[in-house]
């Protein structure tokens, strides 16, 4: 809307209130600042009056103000109540899949429906033979699906798994609560989940060629990192040129490369001499 009136296209705003303009300051500042260069000669309100003038513009200024506080104030209720709610030991938001919100007792009851299949699933993953991929096609054939009708994505059944909500308790702004609702599952098998998942986590991906040097250099030129590939049965190695142009334009076989690196760390110990008084020890 504003950029509609800053833009030429709308000099003027019919609105019911003044505080459905200006939920915060930033805009309440601007619309006050586009009357001052009269970008906006007209503001229409239905219980509130308004004129262009000095007297105007301070009033429109408090009830801007009236109306960040207000929000300011019911968020900080919601907030307030929220807290109030979990420490309680009831979720205040929706329940993940294998639980149903009671909307009678405004509390959190176990779906009947899901919850077999639920505790499957931890079981197949705490074996450590199924990943997040075939949890997911499993889940597809056993038609098990996220309350509202949707099929549960890879991203999601690692959420599910890491949830301490099926174990009974609950996590709200980096705190764990106790809930009262019903645990699906038990600790140990949760925690039995969380091993396997921390193994698979630690698994690096396996190189498909061995390159000996690969991470080791830098560009003498631009200083970007050495890259390898294989032509022709050698191992060659090149700058990836990712901090951008790059006067080096030559591969460097890994034998050559090999041979360098063996002159640079190549002293010659003799040279070394002791300091005056004392005598150089001799070796078995």
């Amino acid at each position: 809307m504003l950029s509609l009136i800053e833009g030429g296209k709308a000099d003027g705003i019919i609105s019911w209130h003044p505080d459905r303009l200006a939920k915060n300051s930033v805009d309440g500042g601007k619309i006050i600042h586009l009357v001052d260069r009269g970008l906006i000669k007209s503001l229409e309100f239905s219980p509130f009056w308004f004129g262009a003038t000095p007297q105007g513009l301070f009033t429109l200024n408090i009830a801007f103000g009236q109306s960040k506080y207000f929000v300011d104030n019911l968020r900080e209720n919601v907030r307030r109540g929220l807290r109030q709610k979990i420490r309680n030991g009831v979720w205040p938001g929706w329940a993940p899949v294998g639980y149903l919100n009671n909307p009678k007792t405004r509390m959190i009851d176990i779906d009947k429906n899901k919850a077999l299949k639920m505790k499957k699933l931890f079981e197949l993953y705490a074996t450590g033979e199924y990943t997040l991929k075939s949890l997911a096609k499993w889940c597809k054939e056993k038609n098990l699906r996220g309350n509202l009708g949707k099929e549960i994505a890879i991203g999601n059944i690692q959420k599910i798994l890491q949830n301490i909500f099926y174990i009974g308790l609950m996590k709200f702004k980096s705190e764990i609560f106790e809930g009262k609702h019903e645990p699906l599952i038990s600790k140990k098998l949760f925690d039995k989940c969380q091993k396997v998942m921390s193994k698979r986590g630690k698994v690096q991906e396996v190189r498909k060629h061995n390159f000996a040097f690969l991470g080791l250099l830098k560009c003498a030129s631009c200083g970007a990192s050495i890259t390898a590939e294989i032509q022709k049965g050698h191992n060659y190695y090149r700058c990836t040129k990712k901090k951008g142009v790059c006067q080096e334009k030559h591969y460097l076989r890994e034998e050559f490369l090999s041979e360098q690196i063996k002159s640079f760390l190549q002293f010659d110990f003799s040279l070394l001499v002791p300091p005056e008084g004392i005598e150089p020890s001799s070796t078995d």
